[in-house]
């Protein structure tokens, strides 16, 4: 079973006495989360009894170029863009139908209704749940965590005789790392629910003409939904014709030491998102105060890796007092490296995605920010970038502590990719052909984020037991 985990939700019901134009909203909102996922997108409404549902590969705005819009007229809609990862090239040339079907929304028929499902995250125990299910006959048509979950929940219902039931009942079933949203026909509910963890991020907001939920608040402002607030970690919420009608906290915490993932603070989230009462962007920024207070550097200017390392390049030049500078400029119509499926593809990706500003860096001692190291490659390019522009000396500073274990959570981390697993700190700066490397401590991020309201999952930097 391959693991792909979905990094983007976004779910809408309007009220009755408005338009059916939930689908736009749930397009504008998973362009803004575009940053999060970008190898496939979908959307689902309710049409009546029936669910419809448009997806494919690619961005966005090319699933849902020309007419693909009009014909998902509704009050109540899911969407979704896809991030996947462990897949290699054979992968994607053999089977793509069956990476087409992993896309989501996932759609399941039951015996009393039907539902369409979108989810962020990675479930660790999907493989027993499918072969589960797959004793009572039911059948797969992809790969998916998502999958698997959708036909639990379709499964339980049944029993329950109510999807509410039958969606606390699966999601009790789940272990691991998970924020749903389920459509269904069943008194056209829209159904959000965020693990009892809280590793990924699911918040809500409301405006005059109804309710939406979504993988981060950016997604929120732009649709024109006031925030309201999170939703807690094993919450269920329910929304009909626009409306909350339900919403408790009913699942039991499963795994020690967690919490949200710090690499939403760190990585993954827009800066001008809220998540669990922090600002994106004043963590960054903090973080990279605490990283130049922790790591001064004898140096002329601060450069930031750009979008990655720009906040808490910011934050570095406030505490240490020198220039920030624009170093590199960013081709804004190539995406983030990280997420491509292959190390092919993002390495060549980092060539055309960055150029060096060289009548900033020559001659100077370059401070050079980012938020992360992972693989190491795509950093050893960018150093190499100032360097042949003229950069008198390149001093690394990174936002986050060494990244050394795998994430069984939904960030693509094996312990047997990582740099810093295999490498000590002046191995690490000497491949990358830096002159000097310092990251954050794990206390000094820690702080950064403390307004954090809930507990963070730090485990791709400490071994901290088991799950």
């Amino acid at each position: 079973m391959l693991s792909r985990e979905e990094y983007l939700i976004f779910g809408v019901s309007i009220n009755n006495k408005y338009g059916e134009d939930a689908a736009e909203f749930a397009y504008a909102g998973l362009l803004a989360l575009q940053h999060r996922g970008q190898e496939g997108a979908g959307i689902a409404v309710l049409s009546g009894n029936s669910i419809v549902c448009h997806k494919n590969q690619g961005l966005v705005s090319e699933v849902f170029s020309g007419e693909a819009l009009k014909c998902l007229k509704s009050r109540s809609a899911v969407g979704n863009c896809m991030y996947s990862t462990h897949i290699n090239n054979t992968d994607i040339v053999n089977n793509v139908n069956d990476i087409t079907e992993d896309v989501q929304p996932v759609f399941t028929e039951y015996l009393t209704g039907r539902i369409a499902t979108v989810h962020s995250g990675n479930v660790i125990n999907a493989k027993e749940l499918k072969a589960e299910l797959m004793t009572y006959g039911i059948a797969f048509m992809g790969t998916s965590d998502s999958e698997v979950i959708s036909k639990l929940i379709a499964y339980h219902s049944t029993k329950e005789k109510s999807v509410v039931n039958g969606v606390k009942v699966a999601a009790e079933l789940l272990k691991g790392a998970f924020s749903l949203v389920v459509l269904s026909t069943e008194n056209n509910k829209l159904i959000a629910v965020r693990d009892s963890s809280g590793f990924r991020p699911l918040c809500m907001g409301k405006n005059e003409r109804g309710i939406a939920v979504a993988s981060e608040s950016c997604a929120l402002d732009t649709n024109g939904f006031g925030f309201v607030r999170d939703i807690k970690p094993g919450e269920i919420v329910v929304a009909e014709d626009g409306k909350i009608t339900y919403e408790e906290v009913v699942l039991t915490p499963k795994i020690k030491n967690a919490g949200v993932c710090i690499f939403e603070y760190v990585y993954l989230a827009r800066p001008d998102s809220f998540i669990d009462s922090l600002g994106v962007y004043d963590a960054k920024v903090n973080l990279g105060k605490i990283l130049a207070e922790e790591n001064p550097a004898e140096a002329d200017i601060v450069c930031a890796v750009p979008e990655s390392g720009i906040e808490a390049a910011i934050g570095y030049s406030q505490e240490s007092g020198l220039p920030l500078i624009t170093g590199l400029i960013r081709n804004r119509y190539v995406g983030r490296s990280f997420i491509y499926p292959t190390q092919t593809q993002r390495e060549n990706i980092v060539k055309v995605k960055f150029n060096a500003m060289k009548s900033n860096i020559a001659g100077k001692r370059i401070v050079l920010v980012d938020d992360s190291i992972v693989r190491g490659t795509s950093m050893k390019i960018i150093v190499g970038m100032m360097k042949n522009a003229g950069a008198k000396e390149v001093h690394l500073r990174i936002s986050s502590p060494p990244v050394k274990y795998t994430c069984h959570f939904g960030v693509d981390t094996k312990s047997e990719d990582v740099i810093a697993n295999k490498m000590k700190l002046d191995e690490i700066c000497k491949e990358i052909g830096a002159d000097s490397l310092g990251y954050i401590s794990l206390d000094g991020l820690k702080k950064a984020c403390g307004k954090c309201s809930l507990p963070l999952c730090v485990r791709c930097f400490e071994n901290n037991g088991e799950m």
